[in-house]
């Protein structure tokens, strides 16, 4: 007898006709890249994860690269990243000239070790990358010690989406915090990224960097009515989200909590599965972290 196999899709985001009508609403208007969707969005993540400030980008590496930039990484610094993460981590911190330093992780969480970070700090150490990996936040109150002045923290949060640390949303506890909209996480854009801060003028920055350092945006040019010249002074990117990406992020923001808890129930039906095995470890749940679950890690 065939035993029924059942796939489990690795990245199937949960689509439906609120999507659908916002990028209709988008394509109508006749503004699909950056705009007032955008601006829209920026107001509404910020507000769910705690944060003053929200600077949507493409993606979450091009977040990690800005937000590495913005804390004055450049060549000859070092960047402490744990051992275990994608790739994009690392790769943020070469794009700017520094060198990835990289800490082992703790056997249970897989989120970076405090401790062996804290033996790889250096003068040269410029900025520390906790990875909240697949949704469990890591140790914060045991990293900010090494968080020295002239140090920064810039969380990577692409898997953290909805994740708390200590009661409180992940994205708001280091200087800098980076998000992902990829299909694979809890909500989706296709592509998309976010840098969250408490800084204005960081939070400034970020959005002339984002489009090729302008003084002025796209959208502060329309509703200027009239002629403004822009400026350019430093060296920028095309980081820019559209606002057919930020129309479908708004409609899943809206359903974030009961995506949350659909994740978590799976996740509990799992936990009582394996643990009939007896070999297996599962996640753990530290009293610490409420758990995203953007993947479940065995």
């Amino acid at each position: 007898m065939k035993t029924a196999i059942h796939e489990i899709p690795f990245a199937r985001p949960e689509f439906d006709e609120a999507e659908a009508r916002a990028v209709a609403e988008v394509l109508s208007s006749g503004w699909v890249s950056q705009g007032p969707r955008v601006a829209r969005f920026e107001e509404m993540f910020a507000e769910r994860v705690g944060a003053r400030y929200a600077v949507a980008t493409s993606s979450c590496t091009t977040a990690l690269h800005l937000a590495l930039v913005l804390a004055g990484v450049g060549p000859g610094d070092e960047v402490i990243c744990p051992s275990y993460t994608f790739i994009a981590t690392a790769n943020a911190v070469l794009y700017t000239g520094a060198t990835p330093v990289f800490a082992d992780i703790e056997r249970d969480t897989w989120n970076i070790d405090p401790g062996d970070a804290l033996g790889r700090l250096s003068p040269r150490t410029k900025a520390i990358i906790p990875v909240h990996q697949v949704g469990l936040a890591a140790d914060l109150d045991r990293l900010a010690p090494l968080a020295a002045p002239g140090v920064s923290i810039v969380e990577d949060a692409a898997c953290a989406v909805g994740s708390t640390y200590r009661g409180r949303p992940i994205g708001s506890h280091g200087n800098l915090g980076c998000f992902s909209f990829h299909p694979r996480k809890t909500i989706s854009t296709g592509e998309g990224g976010m840098v969250t801060t408490g800084d204005p003028e960081i939070a400034e920055r970020a959005r002339r960097l984002r489009s090729h350092a302008a003084s002025v945006s796209a959208l502060s040019r329309h509703q200027a009515k009239g002629l403004v010249a822009e400026e350019y002074r430093e060296l920028g990117f095309n980081y820019r989200m559209s606002d057919v990406q930020a129309a479908i992020g708004i409609a899943q923001l809206s359903k974030l909590d009961g995506l949350l808890a659909k994740r978590r129930a799976i996740a509990e039906r799992y936990d009582a599965a394996f643990a009939r095995l007896g070999a297996v470890q599962v996640p753990p749940r530290p009293a610490y972290a409420g758990h995203a679950y953007q993947s479940y890690g065995l």
